[in-house]
């Protein structure tokens, strides 16, 4: 743990450095982020998000991540280093009890609940159930996160990874807007199939509420005319 510490200490300038200059991040909370162990819930729109709603946090804190990504060359050293939690094919219990094992520490864990990148040009996958065991098993807050880009911006890479041709989707630069949502909380058996998909099905839905208030703030910095609130 030691060593995820020098990590984050080390890193932490040249992460915000970038997303000062090359983003403008446009953060709003409607509540401060808790003390102690939490859960921050966010949709996924590009592959850069990780490292993007990690900055907002401002705290250290261990990402699920595609196990892909442990694989690019220096990208891959820098997130075991860093402590961040690598999510397998076939293992995702494995991940969970990592996870798990962090916040009963104290930390915070970030996690993308539709498990996979967003429909490409927006929109939202249906969650995976591993946010709302997570919050079952641990008893700590979920905070959910609303990400709204540019998608003109996002540039699509082809990459060789073990073997296999993946594409991930980087914003580089450009308009970022993160929502911050008040905390979730959730209790119950975490063996209970019914209460875990609705508690996963709850987070999507305050996550998708936050893009949408993301997407106007945005769309009211770039056209003026629109309006500053809607109803959902």
């Amino acid at each position: 743990m030691l060593s995820d510490q020098l990590m984050y200490w080390a890193s932490r300038p040249v992460v915000r450095t970038y997303t000062g200059t090359m983003l403008k991040m446009d953060v709003f909370k409607h509540h401060p982020l808790p003390a102690g162990p939490k859960i921050i819930a966010a949709n996924h729109p590009a592959t850069t998000d990780p490292f993007y709603v990690a900055a907002m946090v401002g705290q250290q804190s261990f990402i699920l991540i595609n196990e892909l990504l442990f694989q690019v060359p220096i990208l891959g050293e820098y997130l075991r280093r860093s402590g961040h939690i690598p999510v397998a094919a076939g293992q995702g219990q494995q991940a969970i009890d990592t996870a798990l094992e962090r916040l009963a520490d104290g930390k915070t864990v970030i996690i993308f609940p539709e498990g996979a990148l967003s429909p490409e040009g927006g929109g939202f996958e249906k969650p995976r159930t591993g946010v709302a065991r997570l919050a079952l098993a641990s008893g700590a807050p979920v905070i959910p996160v609303g990400v709204h880009l540019q998608w003109e911006r996002v540039h699509t890479i082809r990459s060789t990874v073990r073997g296999r041709v993946e594409y991930g989707r980087w914003y580089i630069r450009g308009p970022y807007n993160l929502t911050v949502g008040r905390p979730l909380y959730f209790r119950g058996d975490v063996e209970n199939r019914p209460l875990v998909r609705s508690a996963a099905e709850t987070v999507m839905h305050h996550i998708i509420e936050l893009a949408h208030e993301s997407e106007i703030r945005m769309n009211q910095r770039f056209n003026p005319l629109t309006p500053l609130t809607e109803s959902f």
